[in-house]
């Protein structure tokens, strides 16, 4: 079994809310190691059917998002686990100082920074013939700004540790049909590179992780069926995947990795 040396560090986590997303299982990685996590969650409300939420589907993933972090939050109380939980808003400059002095208030320090928190249209307009400046705006202002946003405080604030994970998409190159989200990730991936060079004088490694494919409740059977004959692996990505590659880029053993985008996707958009 492998010691990531996590005991007693404090991750903060954003994008927290989903019971079955990427933000929620790596809490629990990082609670199952010992370390203290920090969640921020912003509920987003789109409209969904309550009576089709019982199945994975972008119904159960609305509500999943509209909601708070109850669920996982019962979780973490269940694992034993040292936790704060934070509502707010990552692309507000002011909302993010707030929740690092919160954060800094309950523990101290952050050592580890993991941006998962992502916006997008979900209405078939991120396309070159539909798109608005309204979405460009919305899906800049959660994926690039808040990123920067909460990248800036985590390393105002560093000490003798920091681990920066941003999480990006593995299609981030080339995103037909979603282009403002693609362009949005690739920037992140952009900035990853950037930043790790401008913070390795601190000792500070910048990273990114750029999923496939992930069963967040979001796909549904049909989809399923659509997506895993182009995942070379042949099966859905899950987020504890995803979780076990950020426990190891944010531990000791990675000190030497930095501005590295892995993907994380059984083959798919190699």
């Amino acid at each position: 079994m492998i010691d990531y040396g996590l005991k007693g560090r404090v991750a903060l986590i954003t994008g927290a809310n989903n019971p079955q997303g990427i933000g929620a299982a790596t809490a629990f990685a990082f609670a199952h190691e010992g370390a203290k996590v920090v969640l921020v969650y912003k509920k987003i409300y789109r409209s969904f059917d309550e009576k089709k939420t019982g199945s994975n589907g972008a119904d159960r993933y609305f509500q999943a998002n509209a909601g708070n972090a109850d669920v996982v939050e019962g979780e973490l109380q269940e694992m034993g686990a040292d936790y704060l939980v934070l509502e707010s808003d990552i692309t507000d400059e002011e909302a993010v100082k707030n929740i690092y002095a919160a954060a800094t208030e309950r523990y101290g320090s952050i050592d580890v920074l993991v941006n998962n928190a992502a916006d997008g249209d979900m209405d078939g307009l991120d396309t070159i013939e539909k798109i608005t400046s309204a979405i460009v705006d919305d899906t800049f202002a959660v994926n690039v700004r808040g990123s920067i946003l909460m990248m800036r405080e985590f390393i105002r604030q560093r000490k003798d540790y920091g681990r920066i994970i941003n999480i990006s998409t593995d299609a981030a190159q080339v995103f037909a049909g979603q282009i403002a989200y693609g362009a949005s990730k690739a920037t992140l991936e952009a900035l990853t590179r950037s930043i790790a060079m401008e913070v390795a004088k601190y000792g500070i490694t910048v990273n990114c992780v750029a999923p496939g494919p992930t069963q967040t409740g979001w796909i549904d059977a049909d989809l399923e069926k659509a997506v895993v004959p182009l995942i070379p692996m042949g099966k859905l990505i899950q987020p504890e995947d995803i979780a076990e590659t950020i426990l190891f880029l944010s531990s000791e053993q990675a000190r030497f990795v930095t501005g590295q985008v892995i993907k994380v996707s059984g083959g798919h958009a190699l």
